[in-house]
């Protein structure tokens, strides 16, 4: 299953292509019905598998075991594994990448932070050299076989393009300058690069401009990832029925059939997930 040439092809074709941040399997199931393509975001599953901030607490075998039980469920889904830094040393971040590949991922993304490292949109990040960076991004490249390789920089504006230029130069599949603060930016890199497809990341409350796909696409950008707003959107959800339900005094809502969410529609929705119901010859390319 070649699943990052499935992914490389859809790059090529016209348009921005959108990976929707997910950050467990129900979130997930749910994003299914709207997206073919998800990003496993560092900052969701930060957030679910340990209820701590994205600032370097994941633990490689518990991502890869997520994507594992990723692939299972959604065989023909393209999906992009936010893996930080590489889980600081070269040699783990390449035995990370290959373990990764053969449980079904489609892509990462290895970032150029130094420990201890934050969230993309957040203050307080520093880089790694530009050649202690470039020695673990050759390796992870040289790891791989099919895998789409996401080259991030999170470089202050003094050194973004030069930066950018040089992860260009590589073998890299995408670009991504991370925490990109203007549209201006984002045509100034995507000069530099040249013709190498450029991603974009929006956060919401992040640093970026919100922009439309159709923004995105004119302005040169082959790939969007949405990082949290199944994230977000489940905590202003939650938040707010349990609200309700303590100002019922317990009472749950009236249950309507049309517009509810009940135990039925939920059971229905992960029955999709059970293997056996796939049919055979998903992404074969």
């Amino acid at each position: 299953m070649r699943y990052g040439s499935a992914l490389r092809e859809q790059i090529r074709t016209p348009g921005t292509t959108p990976l929707v941040g997910i950050y467990d399997m129900y979130s997930a199931s749910v994003a299914a019905r709207h997206y073919d393509g998800f990003f496993v975001s560092g900052f969701g599953f930060a957030a679910s598998h340990y209820g701590l901030p994205d600032i370097g607490f994941i633990a490689w075998p518990d991502m890869v075991a997520f994507v594992e039980r990723l692939r299972l469920a959604f065989p023909a889904h393209h999906l992009l594994v936010d893996i930080d830094d590489g889980y600081v040393d070269p040699e783990v971040a390449c035995h990370v990448v290959q373990r990764l590949e053969r449980a079904g991922a489609s892509g990462v993304i290895l970032e150029d932070q130094q420990r201890p490292r934050r969230c993309g949109h957040a203050d307080g990040k520093r880089v790694l050299p530009l050649a202690e960076y470039l020695e673990k991004l050759n390796l992870v490249l040289e790891s791989r076989q099919d895998l789409v390789v996401v080259a991030r920089t999170d470089a202050t504006e003094e050194d973004i393009l030069r930066r950018a230029q040089a992860l260009a130069e590589t073998d890299a599949d995408v670009v991504l300058v991370d925490g990109v603060r203007d549209v201006e930016w984002i045509r100034r890199i995507r000069k530099v690069i040249d013709d190498k497809p450029l991603l974009f990341n929006q956060i919401a409350g992040g640093r970026s401009p919100r922009l439309s796909l159709s923004e995105l696409t004119d302005l040169e950008c082959q790939v969007a990832i949405y990082s949290t707003p199944c994230l977000f959107a489940a905590h202003a959800a939650i938040d707010t029925a349990l609200s309700e339900l303590k100002q019922a005094d317990g009472r749950l809502p009236e249950f309507s059939p049309g517009t509810s969410v009940g135990v039925r529609a939920s059971t229905a929705l992960l029955e999709k997930n059970i293997s056996r119901h796939h049919p055979s010859g998903l992404r074969t390319v």
